[in-house]
């Protein structure tokens, strides 16, 4: 059997709201996914999805339960450690683009590739390489302003891969593009993710991207089931 590239076991986690309660997002959320393996999660807005994504990606702690990233339980580990991983091993992508907007889409691809200590001339490779599977090596020089939101997007999608992670998680990515420009940019999110055979979890609002994935899970009061 593959082993897990990302294990959630039992997550918890509750925010303060106002005074004296606490509002519980996760209630004993588990998933599994395999490297290889393009995960679907859906669940309405406010179910909290971002936060169950924040936690996978080292970006939050849990309450309580764990979380492993290619078999190390990084749940309570090191500032540090847990940098590191994100670095190395897991790749965002968000709804909203968040590419820095005074660097070309190159650029934008080499630099957290020079924060995870490659040199600039693996980095630019890489770079090229990455805009060139998404039909975008003509606009490398070009910074975001002057690209249409799919290329954004697009160009997101390979910053997100820049590190080779094991990893992808994504946010409602295609959620501000319309609907013939999501289903491209989408079509381009699942060949990279097939190409590279990483393990992805992707949370989604549309029922005809979710249902092209390999399974779905759904986040209702807290927990995760199939969907």
């Amino acid at each position: 059997m593959t082993e897990a590239v990302l294990r959630l076991s039992g997550v918890e986690k509750g925010y303060k709201i106002g005074r004296p309660g606490e509002v519980r997002v996760l209630r004993g959320a588990c998933v599994s996914i395999a490297a290889g393996e393009v995960v679907g999660l859906v669940a309405p807005s406010g179910a909290g999805k971002s936060t169950l994504l924040h936690i996978a990606g080292l970006l939050d702690t849990p309450d309580a339960g764990q979380v492993e990233i290619c078999g190390q339980d990084l749940t309570r580990a090191a500032d540090s450690a847990r940098t590191a991983v994100r670095r190395g091993l897991v790749g965002f992508v968000y709804q909203f683009h968040h590419l820095l907007p005074e660097f070309s889409a190159a650029e934008n691809i080499v630099l957290p590739q020079l924060a995870n200590g490659v040199s600039m001339a693996a980095a630019s490779a890489r770079a090229d390489d990455l805009l060139a599977a998404v039909g975008l090596s003509a606009r490398k020089a070009h910074r975001p302003a002057e690209l249409s939101g799919g290329e954004q997007q697009r160009v997101a999608f390979c910053r997100a891969l820049a590190n080779s992670p094991r990893l992808l998680l994504a946010d409602e990515p295609t959620g501000n593009l319309d609907p013939d420009t999501s289903d491209r940019v989408f079509d381009t999110l699942m060949g990279l993710v097939r190409d590279t055979g990483m393990a992805a979890l992707i949370a989604t609002h549309n029922p005809l991207l979710a249902a092209r994935m390999d399974r779905r899970v759904r986040l209702e009061n807290g927990v995760l089931v199939p969907a």
